[in-house]
């Protein structure tokens, strides 16, 4: 029950001068510290708001714990002495008077209440830094007299850490910025906002905030209250397991479905003639989400899948239900990649979460087995899946430090991207190789007179491809960030499987060299580039007579075929998007025995864009199809855009591909006819009973198995509609 009792004021004539100098000013938000209050017989206050410009001062507390509840008062005073009346809503009228003693405020309020008089008293003082205020009360009602003594602490304040901390870049967003915008952040939950902060992307933005000004800076921007998570959530399962039976031929494992990232599913359960017939089965809500960003794992009947909260799940494949759950401490965004353990009949489900450690875990149960941090730079962070190939674990090392290069006064920039190989079985470091072989080394002062550090870059946002042939493992960079030019940004490098050591760079875009807030920060480089990062990983494919070829997609929108014989020499290139930061080609491409299969965003594209699909001859590189993405049709702005940005999979007959604006569609492979398309931008009931809705369908590609289309909906980030949907089809939803 809960119980408002307001307090209204019959006086005129308060002030409105500013405080005197040598008085202390309470205003503020304060919150009880239970540690150290004595409350006595006194209702134990949760919760108290002063706004206060001397003389005059308004008070608004909220009591908790007494025998009507809780109750919340407004009480009026002028700190020069003068007497204000605060009338109870019992009808009561309190003489209310206040005056300075020395630093102190003393605090008197005189009443009859049915006939009993009524004397409370209060006396603050507040600590020298202005955190702590003391309150001593006494009340002498009748023949009663209570007394408690209050030691409360100031909340911080929102809306000040967030110009300080935040606005500088989310209050002026460029076009070729990577952030959101305020007004999409004010559209997520508080508890998106803390996760981004203190688990997610913004880590290294939020570095030095306590949990308590992060949590203000989350209800200022989003103007919403946090919700009691509860500790158990329906669609447990309750029947026992069935037995865990991982089948390599038929299972989508990691995020490319095989070693060399074809993202081919050859035995799908289903045919292309059964796609029409596609209707969900389950869907799955992540609690509190507002992106699904983790591409979902298939395997012995099992779906792994993480949030950006740092929750792991396994569920059911067959009902959606949840046979356990992980939580890894930091937003999981990687595919997760299961294998052999070297006890008998055990299985590891592998993975990495937002602050760069790589985990394992048991993947029956979800015991931890392990966990490794892999990269010790403040910025570090895991987006690509590990590659697990005979008993090591090859763990791609991507940044956010982009971001951070925002700030006039980060000292750009550090980080340079690597691929760190592990023992599958203890998680013990084999060694570590980088994208960047020189360590950066300080080379100029920025306007602001910062000092800036160079060469850094090349991040790995992609799970690596493994050759085992040549026994090489390729991995796709991102940009340099500064103006030290390196040899193997935007580019593809390949290294020893077995030693790390770098073999061989092919890089397609020179001097690609960026950070966020260009050109209004005093970070950018002196040519700023224009962001054209592979985010997708390297496809390697057969294309006969004993000859291979490698197929990278670039934010540029171009296709680039690559010679794995001949030190990743360029064979052919296409060009089939306008290209932009936020892609051209985004987040991977997939490819069968014959054709590349190519999704094109263009979502920022400046000019010339061709949102869609299309199909490649991958032996000679020429173009076999395209199907333009249909025209928008949805009613609201965020995600109303057409770009085809999410990863690409391919089963014989039919490729699948998702829209920003939420549709999620499949193309004959033969000609690019559209074979079915469902809008996944609506509310669902989920079997976990967790509140879902679909938004724009981004990152993670879907994955199929066992007759099952799996695909995450929701992503709230860079202009998309937020969501928290897993969605599961099968043949009319059997």
């Amino acid at each position: 029950m809960k119980r408002i009792v307001i307090l209204t004021l019959a006086l005129a004539g308060i002030g409105a001068s500013g405080a005197a100098a040598d008085k202390p000013n309470f205003s503020g938000d304060w919150t009880i510290d239970a540690t150290k209050s004595n409350f006595g017989q006194i209702p134990a206050e949760a919760t108290r708001k002063v706004e206060h410009n001397d003389p005059a001062l308004m008070m608004t507390e909220t009591q908790t714990g007494g025998p009507q509840g809780d109750v919340t008062t407004t009480a009026i005073f002028s700190t020069d002495g003068k007497e204000t009346i605060n009338k109870l809503s019992m009808g009561a009228e309190a003489k209310s008077t206040a005056t300075w003693d020395g630093n102190a405020l003393a605090i008197v309020m005189k009443a009859d209440v049915q006939g009993r008089p009524l004397t409370l008293t209060e006396r603050w003082t507040r600590s020298d830094d202005g955190k702590v205020m003391t309150a001593v009360r006494h009340i002498v009602l009748g023949q009663a007299d209570l007394a408690a003594t209050y030691v409360l602490n100031k909340a911080p304040d929102g809306s000040a850490l967030y110009k300080q901390r935040c606005a500088t870049c989310h209050n002026n967003p460029q076009p070729q910025i990577r952030m959101p915008k305020r007004e999409e952040i004010a559209a997520r939950t508080p508890e998106a906002v803390m996760s981004a902060m203190f688990s997610g992307a913004m880590v290294t933005q939020a570095a030095g905030l306590t949990r308590e000004e992060g949590r203000a800076i989350a209800l200022y921007l989003t103007g919403k209250k946090f919700v009691p998570v509860s500790e158990t959530m329906a669609g447990k399962c309750t029947a026992p397991s069935k037995e865990f039976a991982p089948n390599a031929k038929a299972d989508w494992n990691g995020w490319g479905m095989d070693p060399t990232n074809s993202r081919l599913q050859p035995n799908p359960g289903l045919s292309a003639a059964d796609v029409p017939r596609l209707k969900l089965k389950w869907a799955f809500g992540y609690p509190k989400e507002f992106l699904a960003f983790a591409q979902p794992t298939v395997v012995g009947g099992r779906i792994f899948v993480g949030t950006l909260a740092g929750s792991v799940y396994s569920l059911d494949a067959s009902s959606g239900c949840t046979i356990w759950s992980f939580s890894a401490g930091a937003g999981v965004r990687t595919a997760i990649t299961v294998g052999p353990s070297k006890i008998p009949g055990k299985y590891i489900a592998f993975f990495g979460d937002l602050r760069a450690s790589a985990h394992a875990l048991d993947a029956e149960t979800g015991q931890e087995l392990w966990r490794a941090r892999v990269d010790d730079h403040p910025a570090a962070t895991l987006t690509g899946a590990p590659a697990l190939y005979n008993g090591t674990l090859y763990v791609p090392v991507s940044s956010s430090e982009e971001a951070s290069a925002a700030s006039d006064t980060y000292e750009c920039c550090t980080f340079r991207g690597s691929l760190v190989a592990l023992d599958a079985a203890t998680g013990k470091q084999l060694w570590k190789s980088y994208t960047v072989v020189d360590a950066p080394k300080p080379f100029r002062k920025n306007s602001a007179g910062t000092q800036q550090y160079g060469p850094a870059g090349a991040a790995v946002w992609s799970a690596p491809t493994i050759d085992a042939r040549r026994k090489l493992i390729y991995v796709a960079t991102g940009d340099s960030y500064t103006g030290v030019d390196i040899n193997s940004s935007d580019a593809i490098l390949a290294y020893s499987l077995d030693t790390g050591k770098l073999q061989w760079i092919s890089q397609t875009e020179a001097k690609d060299n960026f950070v966020n807030g260009c050109p209004r920060t005093a970070n950018c480089p002196e040519n700023n580039g224009r962001d054209y990062d592979f985010g997708g990983s390297v496809i390697l494919r057969d294309t006969g007579g004993g000859k291979q070829i490698l197929l990278a997609g670039q934010k540029s929108g171009i296709l680039w075929g690559l010679d794995p014989d001949n030190k990743g020499k360029i064979l052919w290139q296409l060009k089939l998007g306008a290209g932009s930061a936020l892609g051209g080609i985004e987040w991977g491409h997939a490819a069968d025995t014959k054709y590349a299969y190519v999704a094109i965003s263009d979502r920022m594209a400046q000019s010339g864009a061709q949102p869609g699909i299309s199909a490649v001859n991958f032996a000679t590189g020429e173009r076999v199809w395209t199907t333009p993405a249909p025209a928008v049709t949805c009613a609201v702005p965020a995600g109303c855009v057409p770009g085809q940005s999410a990863a690409v999979s391919v089963i014989p007959g039919a490729v699948f591909s998702g829209a920003l604006n939420g549709h999620f569609r499949a193309y004959a492979t033969a000609d690019g006819k559209i074979l079915w398309d469902f809008d996944t931008a609506t509310n669902f009931d989920t079997v976990n009973k967790v509140p879902a809705k679909g938004g724009s369908v981004d990152a993670a590609g879907p994955t199929i198995a066992n007759g099952m289309v799996l695909t995450n909906s929701g992503y709230g980030a860079f202009g998309g509609k937020a969501g928290n949907v897993l969605l599961a089809f099968t043949v009319d939803g059997k």
